[in-house]
């Protein structure tokens, strides 16, 4: 009978942890702190359904890598802040780095979000300074990959080893770029900003990572990748500005992979 009242009891316990942990991520995205136009992005984003999928917990230690202009620090930063850890791992906190400026600048506006937020340097193929080996959870990086491409395939090898060193047994590394159907030819450059996934999946298994998972949250069939001017003619960067804007609007953000990987 005892064994019985406490294996109930850790199952509420775990049901209700993982309750509070839903709804954590639901606040973080809802959050007042986000502005409009970053909301907005959720449809075609899908933040709830991506952090879900990759199995991200509110307790974990987590990094993104290359956080750009902060969309998903909003999120990150406020749902790890309580009992997690958020490192951001990128240009962040390189004075030379004038974006990398802007994005401090963005998390010393506001503290009471992003005062717990680690700063970490992560430029490759050079440096790779982004946390003690065998000390995260999870990390992250969100339609970066294909910028990393120009740095040649060995120094790719060496920057998927770099963030293998640093996550635990088990840990996860959630890739989320712009796919490149697998009939088009991807060039050496990936200067369209598409990429094969079938050749972003042997890449990183190739670095010790084993695939765990594909979600097709992020696809968008509209998306055929044969623009002249590469992924940036569709929203939100729309290169062609006025025009064939409704045309592009139509079509959307690009198609995308979500890609779940486990340490092995």
């Amino acid at each position: 009978m005892k064994r019985l009242i406490l294996a109930a009891g850790l199952a509420a316990s775990l049901a209700t942890g993982a309750a509070y942990a839903d709804d954590a991520l639901k606040a973080a995205i809802a959050g007042e702190h986000r502005s409009a136009a970053n909301k907005a992005r959720d449809a075609a984003r899908h933040p709830y359904e991506t952090l879900t999928f990759f199995g991200i917990k509110p307790t974990m230690t987590v990094v993104e890598l290359a956080p750009g202009g902060g969309w998903y620090t909003e999120i990150l930063a406020p749902y790890l802040r309580p009992n997690g850890k958020l490192i951001a791992a990128g240009q962040a906190f390189v004075p030379e780095k004038r974006g990398g400026m802007a994005f401090k600048a963005k998390l010393d506006a506001a503290p009471a979000l992003y005062d717990k937020v680690v700063p970490a340097v992560f430029e490759p193929p050079a440096t790779y300074q982004i946390a003690a080996p065998n000390s995260v959870d999870m990390v992250l990086t969100f339609r970066n990959l294909h910028n990393w491409v120009g740095t040649g395939e060995d120094a790719l090898k060496v920057t998927f080893k770099e963030i293998h060193k640093v996550l635990k047994p088990g840990g996860v590394l959630g890739i989320v770029d712009h796919r490149l159907p697998a009939s088009m030819t991807q060039d050496a450059k990936a200067s369209s900003g598409y990429v094969h996934e079938a050749w972003v999946i042997k890449l990183v298994e190739g670095a010790g990572f084993k695939l765990a998972g594909k979600s097709e949250v992020n696809a968008n069939p509209k998306d055929k990748a044969d623009y002249e001017k590469g992924v940036w003619t569709l929203p939100p960067v729309l290169t062609n500005k006025d025009k064939d804007r409704e045309k592009y609007m139509a079509i959307g953000e690009s198609d995308r992979m979500t890609l779940k990987f486990v340490k092995q």
